[in-house]
């Protein structure tokens, strides 16, 4: 049985959000927007990163929070890049992407109320 590693997860949507952007087409929306969603895209991983090495209940939180901001930011943001047509890539891969991302933000969502419940 594997063992539950977020940090891995996040860094393998990391590595999904690139393979979406190199798919975007090329125009001025195509570029905005993919340039935006590989920025927060990626900095799940790395605000998780800062998360572990928190300071404090409170550090914590405000950096869980931030996570959760950009994955809600790319949800967004994968969202426009779907309904607009610009990606070029199969739907099942935008799809399985927004099913990851949508997991993602409720994990998030529950380990912050867990953590603001505990500091009460």
């Amino acid at each position: 049985m594997k063992k539950f590693d977020l940090h891995e997860r996040l860094i393998d949507f990391a590595v999904q959000i690139i393979n979406v952007t190199d798919n975007v087409k090329a125009s001025k929306a195509g570029n905005h927007l993919s340039g935006q969603l590989v920025r927060s895209g990626t900095a799940p991983s790395l605000n998780y990163s800062e998360a572990q090495s928190a300071e404090s209940r409170n550090d914590f939180i405000h950096k869980m929070s931030i996570v959760l901001k950009e994955l809600r930011e790319t949800y967004s943001n994968l969202k426009i890049i779907f309904k607009a047509k610009l990606y070029l890539g199969q739907e099942f891969d935008m799809t399985s992407i927004l099913k990851e991302n949508d997991e993602l933000i409720s994990i998030f969502v529950k380990s912050i109320e867990t953590s603001r419940s505990k500091n009460k």
